[in-house]
């Protein structure tokens, strides 16, 4: 179903003639050799770099290469012409038919048109959100949510065995910090009056998780001593903030299959065996390492510690993995926790972190090379920071949440699917300014709606076909004659439908979903396009006065509209059958 991999599949059968015929010489590499979308639509359908890829093996210009390789396409029935451009691309265009049977394709197999087996089955594990389970998520945990749930919903499409994962952070001190935090609603739900200190949490959500503590227990902590209390009403608040991120998830319509608990790694020798792993290979020892850059000598305390030789392993200084004192640091547990995956037989392991965690991406992917002895990759994903923006001004601080902008905030002022959208139309490691009320407005500036619109004028102009007595199914519609469809904006919108399985293949391949929000941006660029010349040109409108007439141009529409829901299923957002 990949056009552009059967072009060249045509590409690389031509060259491999060319070799015998002497006109190249043998034993060339064309790995790198592409088919793809030229830059500029006038030039051409597809374009291919062939010959400026093998010039300079081959000890040959890249014109004659070129010269040669496009009268040898031409004699192809599907490439009506090969024109070489600047110093040796060249230019294919091809017949109207080929764009006519890729209507079919999408037709015959529906949202399944662009499906690929580039994964071929491999287990990937999809780590995001991953949240700290202190409060309700805010707009920076947004982004990451949708990011990685589209990524995986991706690479699912492309033939992934794709896990969701979220690492619960319920291991460390912030979670102390927590239990304190709700003793005190707890107290005050008693009624007391408190005092949030600094460093606690003062939010109103956790108002509730007092009271629900207090008709648990009733006064039985009321005025005990930490050491009576804590590690029950940490447990308690851990799963009450856990119960609300699941809820700030199902409303953004995210779903996880995985939740892993941090805490589950201490105290139950998995930090230890995963070390022993290291150890094993020679990667720990003791050590000194050398001062932070930046810090002064006298700000500096040599002191011995347990290291992780990281820089084996591609990381710019080693890492220490227990403290002096004999108690861990971050990074062990991190260890532990991608040693589980990787025992847990996943082939490749995506990490999607804040901006603010850049400095840990080597050090996690050294440990991930280590122990897996190179055979599982990490790649890590990190999100930028996003603003929030209302009436032209930043948007202010949740009350409820006492610091933040929270996911609901955003969910409940434009939607999910519109928040989903939005947030997938900058790439990750760009800073995003998401002005609430651009993203409703129904214009072409805002791009969920131009989107959505394409779909709606589809889905508008079924069901007038049907009000006008004509049927026509997806099955039907598959075996229809295109041959009608020969107007330039017409083949533009069937050009632009059969880019959707490379574009599937590019964008999973890349860990770059954003690339889905882009294309179907362009895909209804087109589609509107060829809309709005049908209102000076009738010939182009897509119900005509007669059933057979009609039936092409909605074979187009229908296509156009099937690519696009694939496409925003993707993004995990529904398409729309009508705009108000």
């Amino acid at each position: 179903m990949n056009l552009f991999a059967d072009i060249r599949a045509l590409v690389l059968t031509t060259l491999d003639a060319m070799v015998e015929l002497g006109e190249l010489p043998a034993g060339l590499e064309t790995r790198n050799v592409t088919v793809e979308p030229p830059r500029d639509a006038a030039h051409g359908d597809m374009a291919t770099n062939a010959a400026m890829v093998l010039a300079k093996p081959a000890k040959m210009k890249p014109r004659d290469i070129a010269d040669v390789l496009a009268r040898r396409l031409a004699e192809d029935e599907r490439i009506t012409s090969a024109e070489v451009a600047g110093p040796g691309f060249l230019n294919l265009r091809l017949t109207p038919v080929v764009w006519h049977k890729v209507i079919g394709q999408v037709l015959s197999n529906g949202t399944d048109f662009g499906r690929s087996d580039l994964g071929a089955g491999k287990k990937v594990n999809v780590e995001y959100v991953s949240a700290n389970p202190t409060g309700p998520l805010h707009v920076g945990h947004t982004r990451g949510a949708v990011f990685g749930d589209a990524l995986a919903s991706l690479l699912d499409y492309a033939g992934y065995d794709v896990t969701r994962e979220y690492y619960i952070n319920d291991g460390g001190a912030q979670v102390d910090v927590l239990a304190r935090s709700v003793y005190l609603r707890y107290l005050e739900a008693h009624g007391q009056d408190v005092a949030f200190e600094d460093g606690t949490y003062p939010g109103d959500y956790l108002i509730g998780v007092g009271e629900a503590l207090k008709a648990k227990v009733g006064d039985a902590f009321v005025d005990k001593g930490e050491q009576f209390w804590l590690t029950d009403v940490r447990e308690f608040a851990t799963e009450a903030m856990m119960d609300l991120i699941r809820g700030d998830l199902a409303a953004l319509g995210v779903e996880m299959d995985v939740f892993y608990s941090e805490k589950s790694l201490y105290g139950t020798g998995r930090i230890e065996a995963a070390l022993d792993d290291l150890r094993g290979k020679g990667l720990i020892y003791e050590g000194v390492l050398e001062p932070p850059k930046g810090k002064k000598p006298e700000d500096w305390e040599p002191r011995e510690q347990t290291l992780f030789k990281s820089t084996d392993h591609g990381d710019d200084v080693d890492r220490p993995v227990m403290k002096s004192d004999g108690a861990w640091t971050y990074f062990a547990p991190d260890i532990a926790y991608h040693y589980d995956k990787v025992q847990r037989g996943f082939d490749a392991l995506i990490d999607v972190f804040g901006a603010d965690h850049g400095g840990y991406v080597k050090r996690m992917k050294a440990a991930v090379s280590a122990l897996s002895d190179g055979r599982v990759s990490l790649d890590i994903k990190l999100t930028q920071l996003v603003k929030l923006f209302k009436n032209g001004q930043e948007f202010k601080m949740s009350k409820r949440a006492g610091t933040f902008v929270t996911l609901r905030d955003v969910v409940d002022e434009v939607g999910p699917d519109v928040t989903r959208f939005m947030m997938l139309t900058r790439k990750n490691d760009a800073m995003f300014d998401f002005d609430l009320d651009a993203a409703l407005e129904q214009s072409k500036e805002n791009p969920v709606f131009y989107v959505q619109y394409a779909h709606a004028r589809v889905t508008s102009v079924m069901r007038k076909a049907s009000e006008q007595g004509y049927i026509f199914s997806h099955a039907r519609l598959s075996d229809a004659d295109l041959s009608g469809l020969t107007d330039p904006a017409e083949l533009a919108v069937a050009a632009k439908i059969a880019e959707w399985p490379r574009l599937v293949e590019t964008a999973a391949r890349s860990n770059e979903p954003h690339r889905i929000a882009f294309y179907l941006y362009e895909l209804a660029q087109v589609f509107h396009a060829l809309w709005n010349r049908g209102n000076d040109k009738p010939e182009l409108r897509f119900l005509q006065d007669s059933e057979d007439a009609s039936m092409p141009k909605i074979a187009l529409a229908s296509a156009c509209a099937v690519v696009i829901a694939a496409g925003l299923g993707i993004l995990g957002v529904k398409p729309a059958e009508e705009l108000r």
